[in-house]
């Protein structure tokens, strides 16, 4: 063989050579810290470029912090910036290309600027804020109107997180009472999942409320204790703050920092600094509505016996309205009364009077018909067959009897002549 051969660390060592001699001098570059472990106080890190369509990493390298400077760059790094260093983060780091012929390639982290890595963290909030605000999203769960009564809570919250039993001590004891209702669903609140998880929580949450309830939950409850706070970060997600946005019940955060503020608080109903700040919201709440309650009632109860004496006073006055009519009534129907009776009185005794001259006439006529009276001036009584008769078509057979005054004719019927 003609070509020259060299061993594989000579090689490799010619490399490290060039790369030593090319890359002397540190460099500021821009990348993605995917993992970070710590030992022996060196800073082990992996970093990454990702295509900004496709999300794909292109470029990768292991990184480096030192011991002899780890402790005051990070520690410079989380003083100005107020975020613990850790994976997930876009940093802007001074590095310095090395090369083992044993370990192979890395770089030496020198230097982080701050100031890009929160200027990074305040574009994307920027970004999701602009974009919620253009599709109408930012204000839309702060448009529903706050509850009238809180009776059943949904609360999304990190398994056995510390805020959330801060949270549970007034919870509980509401729900003891019976005055408050809370189910909760625990869910991932830092990591590159957050999101997701918190969005998986809320679906299943929400779906589990709706076979056990008739009705949705007056208030949904996400809340975080304390942690570091660029774990915030992981929160600032477009999707999930959309996702809340459109919700028809209001949303009550409580992410556990007093000065930060995530797009969870920006799209809420209501935000507030800690989980233990939340629950008194809602007894607050509870205790104001039950105060206006008491107060709407004492209120009623006032009105009422104001329009009891009203209509109290108002009856005395009708009834005695009443009573002077009814007496008025009374004496002209007693009046009418009188008057009818003296007519009644006049006209019975003039109808008496009447009847009695009647009576007298009636009488008269009567002696006067009297037959004794009749047979007296001379007439008689014929009667034929016993019967008393007036024409001669009565006459049965050939006698007839006439009655006088004086005594009885018995007389034979010779000849009958009409007057016709």
């Amino acid at each position: 063989m003609t070509e020259s051969q060299l061993s594989l660390s000579a090689y490799l060592a010619t490399v490290q050579e060039v790369i030593r001699i090319a890359f002397d001098e540190p460099v500021w570059v821009k990348a993605e810290i995917r993992n970070l472990s710590i030992k022996g106080g060196h800073y082990y890190l992996e970093l990454a470029e990702k295509d900004e369509n496709t999300d794909k990493v292109i470029a990768s390298c292991k990184a480096t912090i030192w011991k002899f400077s780890a402790a005051k760059m990070v520690l410079k790094f989380e003083r100005e910036s107020g975020i613990e260093l850790s994976k997930d983060l876009n940093v802007l780091i001074k590095i310095k290309a090395k090369f083992d012929p044993q370990y192979g390639f890395s770089v030496n982290v020198e230097d982080i600027d701050s100031s890009y890595t929160l200027g990074d963290i305040a574009r994307r909030y920027q970004q999701i804020l602009e974009r919620l605000r253009t599709e109408s999203l930012l204000d839309k769960n702060k448009s529903i109107p706050t509850p009238f009564d809180i009776q059943n809570v949904l609360v999304i919250a990190p398994e056995k997180a510390a805020g959330l039993g801060d949270f549970k001590k007034d919870a509980d004891t509401l729900d003891k009472a019976g005055v408050c209702h809370f189910i909760y669903h625990n869910a991932t609140f830092q990591g590159n999942t957050a999101a997701i998880s918190i969005i998986d929580s809320l679906g299943n949450g929400l779906r589990q409320w709706a076979s056990n309830f008739d009705t949705a939950p007056d208030l949904i409850v996400i809340i975080r204790g304390g942690g570091a706070v660029n774990d915030l970060a992981y929160l600032n997600d477009y999707k999930l703050a959309a996702l809340l946005a459109k919700r028809s019940v209001p949303i009550w955060v409580g992410i556990g920092h007093e000065k930060d503020r995530t797009i969870l608080d920006e799209v809420a109903h209501r935000s507030f600094d800690t989980p233990s700040k939340v629950i008194g919201g809602i007894r607050n709440l509870i205790i104001e509505r039950t105060q206006e309650v008491i107060e709407s009632l004492q209120t009623i109860k006032l009105l009422s016996q104001h329009q009891i004496t009203a209509y109290q006073s108002q009856n005395d006055q009708y009834i005695k309205m009443i009573k002077t009519l009814a007496h008025g009534q009374i004496n002209q129907a007693n009046k009418t009364l009188d008057i009818i009776k003296g007519s009644t009185h006049y006209l019975a005794q003039q109808k008496i009077k009447l009847a009695s001259n009647e009576v007298e006439s009636l009488m008269r006529e009567t002696l006067v018909q009297n037959p004794h009276n009749v047979m007296a001036k001379g007439y008689g009584i014929v009667r034929s067959q016993g019967k008393a008769i007036r024409s001669i078509q009565q006459i049965s057979g050939d006698s007839i009897h006439v009655e006088l005054q004086d005594g009885i004719i018995e007389a034979n019927v010779i000849q009958v002549s009409s007057n016709e």
